[in-house]
């Protein structure tokens, strides 16, 4: 008899989360209360009870000192309301597909809009979704119960519907196929989730091979029923919860035995039920070990197994999967780090999750992979990411003329050019090798797309709150510049770019700012203007301590004389420049005491001339000088000279 295994039995996403935190908890020596079961499955739940976790049925009964879990399965908003009020601690292990469908509730309520449920109107799911609406609702379990509502409303105003994560996917089509014959204004969401409906689906497609069908979970677990339900319609199909369950005659006459568990089934309890059915059904002429190796452990490609590191070389690792063949892993499918050394990564002794790649019956070797392990467990988290919009932390493997591609809990996950970064003339490729903050915006098989713009943007967002709440003029920052423009350069001081007009970058006159700044450079800036109605940042760069105005006014009186050379020429005289940034003007009547016609006859730019300065307009920034006025008084000295021989 062969015994198949599903790829998807055991705990989901969200249960697994749950587990994980309320173990964690316990382990750090947190008191610690379940509101309700924390999941259907009575093993688990009376060995976290062991552990220390009390249940409560209510918000009221939590006991003193005690921090609260709310399970996946979510609950109403009067209960966060009765935590928040009594000052509770609260670990929120919602599912995050759950948590999608309490903000569907809650929108609808606010439209004013009723809301269907298909779901049981008395598990604990739906009493969490249907706590989290202000309108009428209606649940149905079926198409038949659905057809019996009276809904006035919804031919009215519209309505929303949504689903119990768990329910059955079959149901699910016949109701919606309904509500879209009849009715025209309803916003239909499909909210049964991915783990659900593979699960439902590969029980399907095993039941149809199959002449019996296990299911293990919990006899008050939804979509452990579903399961059952869905395997019963083509195959026997008996529910049990522990090993203990199994009756050998259910195997009698059996060819094909499926094997599934609900997502609240821990797989130590699978485990130990596929080793009891070895036992209950070993035929007379097999061995004990025979049998294992013919029907618990049958190796194909795609089955998941544990392996026992037993050597390690430079390019591949040897592992025990308990069966006679030999196990290897090749170093590319245990990392995704090309330069990683396999014994950086494993030792001997250590037992890794493995999926089979290959099988080679003539030489008894196996080829499997850690790496594909990783990217279907992490799938589900990637998946669920979706709904709930957790930003995940990812690693940039590579770049195309596309985007980018990025490993996240070693899912592959493609980043559109246009999601890459915050502003499209940013050099997206400068991302590979870099760890980056992402959100999954689309998850559907291979088809996964993800956006760092998304994180980056409501990253810029809140610093842009946080900057227009305490600016001020005359404030500094340190800003990085972004662009250039013919007018200017464009700073990002936090999430605000602000203009530094090309004035206001030097004290000398330029002609573009990449005369001062380059695009990348780390600048210090202070605010000179707000324009808060449009949220515009004028800044200042240029220092008044370096204002060559400053310097001429400290070092240059009235009557001082200097060299000093021409610049520009015009018809009504020359400039001179006296320092960086300060020119002053000989005008033509000032060249010399005889009348100069035309400027060029008697000067050049670059000639180094000698000038006094004879006047200052500091508001206008105008500075006169005079060569005319040193020739007047080198006369004067050779006639007092002369006078005095």
């Amino acid at each position: 008899m062969e015994i198949i295994r599903a790829k998807t039995a055991g705990f989901c996403f969200g249960v697994d989360r749950a587990v994980k935190l309320t173990y964690d908890l316990l382990e750090q020596g947190h008191k610690v209360a379940t509101l309700g079961p924390l999941i259907h499955n009575p093993q688990c739940v009376a060995d976290l009870e062991a552990k220390g976790a009390v249940t409560v049925d209510d918000a009221a009964d939590l006991p003193a000192g005690f921090e609260v879990v709310i399970r996946s399965h979510g609950v109403p908003a009067s209960v966060y309301e009765s935590l928040r009020a009594q000052g509770a601690v609260v670990h929120d292990a919602t599912c995050p597909f759950v948590a999608k469908i309490h903000r569907l509730a809650q929108r609808a309520g606010e439209e004013g809009k009723p809301l269907l449920v298909a779901g049981d109107s008395t598990h604990p799911e739906v009493v969490g979704i249907v706590g989290h609406t202000t309108g009428p609702v209606f649940v149905f379990s079926n198409l038949e119960e659905l057809e019996r509502l009276n809904l006035p409303e919804i031919s009215k105003n519209g309505g929303f519907v949504v689903a119990q994560t768990t329910f059955e996917a079959k149901k699910w089509r016949e109701c919606v196929e309904f509500l879209k014959k009849v009715y025209t204004n309803l916003e239909i969401f499909d909210t049964i989730c991915n783990a659900t409906w593979a699960r439902q689906h590969e029980a399907e497609c095993l039941a149809r091979q199959c002449d019996l069908m296990i299911i293990i979970g919990g006899r008050h677990s939804s979509n452990t029923q579903k399961l059952v339900t869905v395997a019963g319609h083509y195959t026997k199909a008996v529910s049990i919860e522990t090993a203990a369950e199994l009756q050998k005659g259910w195997f009698d006459g059996v060819q094909k035995v499926g094997v599934t568990a609900g997502a609240s089934t821990p797989s130590s309890i699978i485990e130990e039920v596929l080793s009891s059915m070895s036992e209950e059904i070993r035929e007379e002429e097999l061995s004990f070990e025979e049998m294992i190796d013919a029907s618990l452990k049958p190796i194909y490609n795609g089955k998941v197994v544990k392996g026992i590191v037993t050597a390690v070389a430079p390019s591949e690792i040897q592992v025990d999967i308990g069966t006679k063949q030999t196990g290897f892993v090749k170093l590319e499918e245990l990392t995704n780090d090309p330069s990683a050394k396999a014994e950086d990564l494993v030792k001997k002794g250590d037992e890794l999750d493995l999926i089979v790649t290959k099988v080679n019956d003539q030489e008894g070797i196996v080829y499997l992979s850690k790496k594909r392990f990783d990217e279907n467990k992490g799938k589900e988290e990637v998946a669920a990411a979706v709904e709930s919009g957790e930003i995940m932390d990812g690693y940039v493997t590579e770049a195309n003329s596309g985007g980018l591609v990025a490993l996240v809990k070693n899912v592959r996950v493609f980043i559109p050019r246009s999601q890459a970064t915050l502003r499209h003339s940013e050099d997206y490729t400068a991302l590979v090798k870099q760890n980056v903050k992402l959100k999954i915006k689309q998850c559907e098989g291979r088809h996964i797309v993800g956006s760092i713009r998304e994180v980056l943007a409501e990253e810029a967002d809140k610093k842009r709150e946080a900057f227009w709440s305490d600016v001020e003029i005359g404030k500094k920052y340190t800003g990085v510049v972004k662009s250039l423009t013919n007018y200017g350069a464009f700073v990002d001081i936090g999430g605000v770019d602000g203009l530094v007009h090309i004035s206001e970058l030097s004290w000398n006159r330029i002609k573009h700012p990449s005369e001062v700044v380059n695009v990348g450079d780390t600048i210090e800036v202070y605010v000179k203007d707000l324009d808060t109605e449009n949220k515009k940042v004028s800044l200042g760069y240029k220092k008044a301590e370096d204002n060559p105005w400053e310097k001429f006014k400290a070092e240059y009186p009235i009557g001082s004389e200097f060299t000093a050379p021409v610049v520009s020429i015009t018809k009504f005289g020359a400039f001179v420049r006296i320092l960086p940034g300060v020119d002053g003007l000989v005008h033509i009547s000032e060249i010399s005491r005889e009348r100069v016609e035309k400027v060029p006859d008697v000067l050049s730019v670059g000639q180094e001339v000698r000038v006094k300065l004879i006047d200052v307009d500091y508001d206008k920034k105008r500075i006169s000088l005079s060569m005319k006025a040193l020739l007047a008084d080198d006369a004067a000295e050779e006639a007092e000279e002369t006078e005095a021989e």
